[in-house]
Formats: C-alpha cells, sequence, structure tokens
C-alpha cells in the first residue's frame, strides 16, 4: 500500500502540475521520478498477488487431503465391516470444499484474462508516439519581439475562444492582458506556450512562427508564475531548485533573497530543508507565491508569465509579492495577466480582452483617457481613479 500510495502521490502532483512541468521543460524529469516509483509498485505488487495467489488454493488443497484420506480409509474400514456406506458418505459431504481451490483458480486465470485485456489496450496507448518534427529550430534567445497575428483559437472546433487577435512585444516590455474570468486571458499565454495548437494565425517570436521551433526550446525562454500554486510534496530547497536542477545552493539561496523569500524561509525550524506536506497547507498562500517566484528567477527565463500572481492574498502579501515581481521583471518581456487592475499600472501596454477579442489596448494613461471599459472596471474596483 505504501508503494501504491507513493505511485498514486506521484501522478496526481505531475497531472495538477503539469503546466508547470512542462514550462520548465522537466517532462523527462517527471518521468523518470514516475518509471522509478512505478518499479518499485510493480516489483512489490508482484511479489504480494503472487503469493497469495498461490497460497489460498494450496492451503485449501492441503486441507482438503482429508478427502482422499477419507475415501482410501473408509473403503478399507468398510470391508472390514468396521463402518457403513453411510458413514463414508457423511464424511465425504464433509470434505466437500474440496472444490473451492480449483474454482478460485478458475476466477483468478478470469481476472488476468480481464487484467492482460485492459493492459494490451494502455500499453498501445502509451507507445503511441509524440508528434515531433525532428527538423524543428531550436531556439535560444529572444531579440527583437513577440507578435500575435489574425489568432484564432478554440477547445473545440465549434466554439472558438480567441478570434483574430492580433498584438505585439517588444523585447523588455512589459503588457498587461487584463478582462472579465472566461475572456481568454491565460488561453493567449498557453498558446504562446505552445501548449495547444492554433485554428488559425500565427504567432511569431523574432519574425519566426513558432510552429518552425522545437516546443521544448520555446519553452525553454519561458518562466511562470501562476495564480494556482504549485509546489512538490518535498523540501523548500529542491522546490525552489526545480527551476535550475543543477543550481548550486548558493544559486538557490540568492534567488530567494531576490523573491523575499529567504527571511520567512529561515524562520522555519527546519529552514530550507524543511518537507511540504502534499498540498503545502503547512506554509500560507502568499509563501507559496514567493517559493514561486523564487524558482522562476532561478530558472533565469527571458520571458516570463505572470498570471493572476498576487490574487487570493491579503494587501499586505499582496505588495510584498508585488515587490518580488518587479525584481523578477526586471529586463525581462514579461506577460502580466490580471482580474485587479491596480496590478497594472506600471505596465508598459494594456490588452482588455472582452470574449477573445481585444476591445481596448494603451497605457494606464492613454485607456483612463479612452474612458471605456478599463477606466470604468478601475473605478468600480478602487472607488475612483
Amino acid at each position: 500500500l505504501r508503494y501504491r500510495g507513493n505511485l498514486n502521490g506521484q501522478i496526481e502532483e505531475s497531472f495538477t502540475g503539469h503546466e508547470i512541468i512542462r514550462a520548465f521543460n522537466q517532462e523527462e524529469e517527471s518521468m523518470r521520478i514516475f518509471e522509478e516509483e512505478n518499479e518499485k509498485w510493480y516489483e512489490q505488487e508482484w511479489k504480494s498477488k503472487f503469493f497469495s495467489s498461490l497460497s489460498g488454493p494450496l492451503v485449501h488443497f492441503i486441507s482438503n487431503l482429508q478427502y482422499v484420506i477419507i475415501s482410501v480409509l473408509g473403503a478399507v474400514l468398510v470391508l472390514q465391516r468396521a463402518i457403513s456406506v453411510g458413514d463414508i458418505l457423511a464424511f465425504i459431504q464433509y470434505s466437500k470444499n474440496f472444490t473451492t481451490p480449483i474454482e478460485q483458480i478458475t476466477r483468478i486465470m478470469n481476472m488476468i484474462q480481464t487484467a492482460m485485456a485492459a493492459s494490451e489496450r494502455i500499453f498501445e496507448f502509451l507507445e503511441i508516439d509524440v508528434e515531433e518534427n525532428p527538423s524543428q529550430e531550436q531556439i535560444k534567445e529572444m531579440t527583437d519581439e513577440i507578435s500575435f497575428e489574425n489568432v484564432n483559437f478554440g477547445y473545440s472546433e465549434d466554439e472558438l475562444v480567441i478570434k483574430d487577435l492580433s498584438f505585439k512585444v517588444k523585447k523588455g516590455e512589459k503588457i498587461a492582458i487584463v478582462g472579465e474570468t472566461g475572456a481568454g486571458k491565460t488561453t493567449i499565454v498557453k498558446l504562446l506556450m505552445r501548449f495547444y495548437d492554433l485554428n488559425g494565425g500565427e504567432i511569431k517570436i523574432d519574425g519566426v512562427n513558432i510552429n518552425s521551433y522545437d516546443k521544448h526550446s520555446v519553452r525553454s525562454l519561458v518562466g511562470m508564475v501562476l495564480q494556482d500554486t504549485w509546489l512538490f510534496n518535498d523540501t523548500i530547497y529542491n522546490n525552489i531548485r526545480y527551476g535550475k536542477l543543477d543550481a548550486t545552493e548558493e544559486e538557490v539561496i540568492n534567488a530567494s533573497k531576490e523573491a523575499l523569500a529567504d527571511h520567512f524561509i529561515r524562520q522555519i525550524p527546519e529552514g530550507y530543508e524543511s518537507e511540504l506536506n502534499e498540498d503545502a497547507d503547512n506554509i500560507s498562500h502568499g509563501q507559496k507565491q514567493l517559493l514561486t517566484i523564487a524558482r522562476t528567477i532561478l530558472s533565469n527565463k527571458q520571458i516570463l508569465i505572470l498570471d493572476e500572481a498576487t490574487s487570493s492574498v491579503d494587501t499586505r502579501t499582496e505588495k510584498l509579492i508585488q515587490e518580488a515581481m518587479d525584481e523578477l521583471m526586471k529586463d525581462r518581456t514579461s506577460f502580466i495577466i490580471a482580474h485587479r487592475l491596480s496590478t497594472v499600472r506600471n505596465a508598459d501596454k494594456i490588452i482588455v480582452i472582452d470574449d477573445g477579442h481585444i476591445i481596448e489596448q494603451g497605457s494606464h494613461e492613454e485607456l483612463l483617457e479612452q474612458k471605456g471599459y478599463y477606466y470604468n472596471t478601475l473605478n468600480t474596483q478602487k472607488g475612483g481613479v
């Protein structure tokens, strides 16, 4: 049960944190851990099932040898007129459990056949090759701009989530994407990460369609800090180091200091070696967010995606996280997804999305002058401009 629990926990972590795993190009590491845990579980489960399936029938068979013994001895005693045939039948009646092991073996064989049929389908699915183009280019750095050109996308063919979207982001710019829940803000950056293929249009980095690049090399440029903080059931040190697996201890600590996380980490009794539980709820939400920022700083990405990173925290914690993010965004091309407009005032450009369309764009001051959605929403959230 312990090995099965470890395996299930690893699978759950991989599914719930799949976006972080893909963003940091750690699929191979995640698969390695899965295969390691799966092999441990397989070995233990095989031994357990073997002995449990063998011991039951064996015990029943041995105990029911009395049926044979009764028959032989009974026949001898009948010939000697010591007992009657009825006595033998009575003994035999009590010994009819002899057939139970055979029934058990039959049931086990049926279960094995069912499992084999299911496993064939499962392994057939697992052996499907991921569609990759070996001739795709590798991109090592962004030198000019990212452009979305007439982008269309839908999770189903019948309903588009992003509709004819076009904008450009220069290297080093901070661009905020704002709008109501469900407007398509997060989908835009997922498309940049090549989590999905477009229905139409193009996304380009330095004038080259990202579909021409290997998807892992595209993701190697991007760091993510998400609303749903995702951390491993592991030490704080290893969670930060996930951004760069070969990082030194000094690099991990420096990243924590830049993210303003070092102070609270050292206040915990075991410091960097403190173990986070399964949901990392032994630290606060704000502390989780600072750890994810430290992890992203350590990864040293050129492009940043900050998705509602300051939501669900109090004002004091929000200020601390904002300071850490300001440090993180220095000299980096940043996409800031936000619902709370007070967090995007300093963006170079703000794009307002509604139903997959751009309805307004410009700086904070320019959007205030337009007195449209941005102006009205900011008034509602802050009680005035």
